[in-house]
């Protein structure tokens, strides 16, 4: 394993230079939380095409799927059920959505940002080091990310198959377009995706609103024929429900959670929107619309049993239904994008906090930092979602799998929330308690109800989940393995410079500036190792650096750089650390610029400076520290990594890479 001083050939992964850390500590800043709190109508427009989506839709099939006489476990259309059924929508709706997401896990933010990783690194914050519960509800945190990605590979899916079906309701004999269609509808919407969140916004945005209010004012109309349906409102109906025909209710628990799917991508758009126009929409619009839909609805069921085959469709007046079809087609397709933008979200903050290879990620707007396009999560998202497509071929054959990710999800956050009431809110225990309980009894009679789904297609977001859940802990365990590794190997900066001065004879000291990136200011990069004991030189102006990526989103400019003279002034060589949160592109050469010439020892020629880079290559150990399966799946992980240079905005033409082999 000697130090070589050429850049290494890939015949084996290899893994960059990590000069990021993922920091455990760092002040919060406010820079462009005002932006994002900010509620502006066409943010509002954005907000409805792109956020509720997926919970907008749900209308068209949850009251049909409930009632589906040919389901397993059919709700019979009897008086006492629809009530019990529509008001158990209506709660699981307030309760799920409403308080545990838009009341308790938007203010739950990490400065901002929100979805589950967004908890992970509070918890971690917050948690005193070493904490068992902490470090569990961290891994159960990952595993519920990783169950996102099941959600956001099945949700495009089944959203666009319900939708292209609709064309056999026009005209039976388009059945056979129905999947090619949908192919060519999935595979536009992914190519699209790089234009941006507010793009598309904009462009979903008045569909959606449009959506809205034609739901809203059907439900009214189905409201007016039956107006008694209002009382279930009352939750003694679905309590009565659930208590008096346990059975029954909890079987319809499985179809009765489509109306909440959706919920964690609402939580992992916060970044891109904000808590106050996200809160807005939902109450204003979202929300009543929805609610006049599912009671208008159960309203004309109560008429006839005959209208749950399509109790949406059959609300609206028969010159209106084709419209209608097009329209929820249109609305349908659209629902996807909840979920696709949640996963740009989720994937961005894995790869910040350790569980992800560094992936290059798109900045898409100027004005809201967290609206970003991950190229490698789209490709995969959209090869996913074609093999589910012409896999399944119909949306019926995969509904049996759509809840299952979606409620695993929403318990690991809800239990994740209850963590932070107590070490972050400093709620007293008894009331956490108080106030958790009913929310997770609720969310795991919906798991429960969900795994009665199990051999009819649940598995399959389960196994989805686990994969990635697999990748996601075997990259974190294969970090901390090539990190000690070189922590060996690279040996202490501070006797390095001691070293260097007190026998600086040894060495030749060439003019200019170099930039050596390195994991912290502990130890040696390997590229300085390898230029001090090859070429036996060292520049004039020798300039370490360090990225630390807090578990914050941003960090303010006067707290970017922090300079470290290593013990010694005048010789030449400093530490600077550049502080970033983890949805920040880190820019070394624009943080390096902006340093106090006093504190650098003098003015850094930047613009004829060199960089380098140190660069491992992984090889199989032949006793790893890890089994062979993951040992393999770390390298294989590895290829992933986005181009250090690149990630760290440095000039191609002057950056060096020196390479390293490690064994794992």
């Amino acid at each position: 394993m000697g130090r070589g001083s050429t850049v290494p050939e890939r015949h084996d992964s290899t893994v960059s230079d990590d000069p990021g850390s993922a920091g455990q500590t760092g002040a919060r800043s406010g820079s462009g939380a005002s932006t994002r709190d900010a509620v502006r109508p066409g943010l509002l427009i954005g907000v409805v095409g792109v956020v509720f989506g997926d919970i907008g839709t749900s209308p068209i099939y949850t009251l049909r799927t409930v009632f589906d006489p040919s389901d397993p476990h059919p709700v019979p259309v009897e008086p006492a059920n629809v009530y019990g059924v529509v008001s158990l929508v209506f709660w699981s709706v307030l309760i799920i959505v409403t308080v545990t997401y838009v009341l308790l896990a938007m203010r739950a933010d990490n400065d901002g940002e929100g979805g589950i990783m967004a908890l992970i690194t509070l918890v971690r914050r917050f948690a005193a080091r070493g904490r068992r519960p902490a470090a569990v509800l961290a891994a159960l945190g990952i595993f519920g990310a990783a169950l996102f990605f099941g959600d956001s590979m099945i949700t495009p899916a089944i959203s666009v198959l319900s939708a292209v079906e609709g064309i056999e309701v026009v005209e039976p004999s388009l059945a056979k377009a129905v999947v090619p269609v949908t192919a060519l509808i999935i595979v536009l919407l992914f190519i699209f995706q790089h234009r941006g969140t507010e793009s598309v916004g904009r462009l979903f945005g008045p569909v959606m609103v449009i959506w809205f209010l034609a739901v809203a004012a059907c439900g009214i109309g189905g409201i007016r024929q039956h107006p008694a349906i209002l009382k279930a409102l009352w939750p003694g109906y679905a309590l009565g429900f659930l208590a008096g025909h346990f059975a029954v209710a909890f079987f319809a628990l499985a179809a009765i959670v489509l109306a909440v799917t959706g919920a964690e991508a609402l939580y992992a758009d916060l970044g891109h929107f904000g808590r106050r126009s996200i809160t807005t929409a939902w109450f204003v619009l979202v929300l009543p619309a929805c609610v006049l839909s599912y009671f208008g609805q159960a309203a004309l069921v109560l008429g006839t049993s005959g209208h749950v085959t399509s109790p949406f469709f059959l609300l609206v007046p028969h010159w209106g239904r084709l419209p209608m079809v097009v329209l929820a087609t249109a609305a349908t397709v659209i629902a996807s994008q909840a979920v696709i933008t949640g996963a740009y979200s989720v994937a961005s903050q894995a790869a910040r906090i350790g569980c992800l290879p560094r992936l290059r990620i798109a900045h898409t707007s100027s004005s809201t930092p967290g609206q970003i396009y991950v190229p490698w999560i789209n490709w995969l998202l959209l090869v996913a979602v074609l093999t589910l497509v012409l896999a399944f071929r119909s949306s019926t054959a995969l509904a049996f799998a759509f809840g299952m990710a979606v409620t695993c999800t929403i318990t690991i956050t809800t239990l994740l929330l209850g963590y932070l009431a107590h070490a972050k809110w400093r709620l007293p225990l008894w009331l956490v308690c108080v106030v958790w309980a009913p929310l997770l009894l609720v969310d795991l009679l919906f798991v429960a109800a969900n795994l009665t789904k199990l051999v009819r297609g649940a598995w399959l977001p389960l196994l989805i989940g686990l994969a990635a859940f697999l990748v996601m802990t075997t990259w974190q365990r294969g970090r901390a393995v090539v990190a000690d590794e070189r922590a060996r190997l690279e040996g202490s900066l501070r006797e390095f410079v001691d070293e260097l001065w007190h026998d600086p004879s040894r060495l030749t000291i060439v003019d200019g500036t170099a930039v050596f990136l390195s994991r912290g200011k502990d130890t040696v990069p390997l590229a300085l190792h390898a230029n001090v004991e090859h070429n036996g030189v060292r520049h004039r102006r020798t300039v370490i650096v360090s990225v630390d990526t807090e578990p914050v989103p941003r960090i303010a400019p006067d707290d970017r750089v922090r300079i470290d003279h290593l013990g010694y002034r005048d010789d030449g060589i400093v530490h600077v650390t550049v502080r970033v949160g983890y949805m920040e592109t880190p820019d070394v050469p624009a943080a390096l610029a902006a340093l106090d010439p006093d504190e650098a020892e003098g003015e850094l020629d930047l613009d004829r400076a060199t960089y380098f880079l140190s660069e491992v290559e992984l090889h199989a150990s032949d006793h790893p520290a890890m089994s062979r399966w993951r040992t393999r799946l770390f390298i294989a992980t590895s290829y992933l990594a986005a181009d250090v240079s690149d990630y760290f905005r440095l000039p191609r033409r002057r950056t060096v890479t020196l390479g390293e082999w490690i064994e794992v």
